[in-house]
């Protein structure tokens, strides 16, 4: 048993970089669309998508969970609350500079450990608090975020980081009683009903060249919800919190591959410190479960 339980710890680190890595490809398509798409049509499709998929898959079995489970308040409050942060994230992103956007946007993972402990009784060991830290630390350096000033996007962005960390506590919690299909579809449906009836006012119809973004962003969507729902029940939530950070480091992945993005020495030096801690997390987390060996 105790192997098993270091592979799981492990297994769910790599899911985690994994969600954040597919997170990147979405958030790509996503930004290429919103030239043209409103942000509620893409949210549309992309829902439809990801629900379609889940229900093949799942098939009746998970259909007959959703409509029979018990955990249906706290399933609806959490599809609800990260429908707000998305939202809110996207409208502050319209003001702010990309850096303060991101700076701001990562002290989700720092509240995310702070309600771990309160929330879910989890124990916040020391390496966690200082993966957390680290990785905080070098999100600052990376995104260059001086000049932040107290505004309306300001506290957009930190409502939605709030409000994202809860969504993971939820998720957490959600996760020790229901599937990931279950919690995917359940939460699409809500999705997929909100912004059908929000993007009725400002239908775009795609192009031709629009259909391809519009499905890499259900897909990817869809793999990510599921790398990310599967790390949840694998790790706790304070380790995944520092996992999250991983999402800074593709970022610059891809604004290298995608748009020539050269990353200056900064940048270099809080990736490379995103990047120790998760490697130290990983190895503190391996040490914790062979000691309970």
């Amino acid at each position: 048993m105790p192997p098993r339980m270091g592979r799981t710890s492990t297994l769910g680190i790599v899911l985690g970089l994994l969600a954040y890595g597919l997170f990147t490809v979405h958030d790509a398509a996503v930004k290429w669309l919103t030239v043209d798409t409103p942000v509620w049509q893409i949210m549309f499709f992309r829902s439809l998508t990801v629900f379609v998929g889940t229900l093949v898959i799942g098939g009746r079995p998970v259909l007959r969970r959703v409509l029979t489970t018990p955990l249906k308040r706290p399933l609806a409050a959490r599809a609800l609350l990260m429908m707000t942060a998305w939202l809110c994230y996207y409208t502050a992103s319209r003001s702010l500079p990309l850096g303060q956007l991101t700076t701001l946007y990562f002290v989700a993972p720092v509240v995310v450990v702070l309600l771990a402990a309160r929330l879910l009784g989890e124990q916040v060991t020391r390496a966690r608090w200082a993966g957390v830290s680290i990785g905080f630390v070098g999100t600052m350096l990376a995104s260059d975020p001086f000049g932040v000033t107290l505004s309306w996007p300001t506290a957009l962005v930190l409502a939605a980081a709030t409000m994202w960390a809860y969504g993971i506590i939820l998720m957490r919690r959600i996760a020790r009683q229901e599937t990931s299909l279950l919690q995917m579809l359940f939460g699409n449906a809500i999705f997929l009903v909100v912004s059908g009836a929000a993007s009725i006012a400002t239908w775009h119809v795609p192009t031709a060249g629009e259909w391809p973004l519009l499905l890499t962003v259900g897909v990817f969507g869809g793999l990510a919800q599921y790398s990310v729902f599967e790390a949840a029940r694998r790790v706790p939530a304070s380790v995944l919190a520092t996992v999250e950070y991983s999402g800074l480091l593709w970022a610059f992945l891809a604004g290298f591959a995608i748009w020539g993005d050269v990353p200056t020495p900064t940048v270099l030096v809080g990736a490379g410190a995103i990047a120790a801690a998760g490697i130290l997390l990983a190895i503190a987390e391996r040490r914790t479960q062979a000691g309970r060996g």
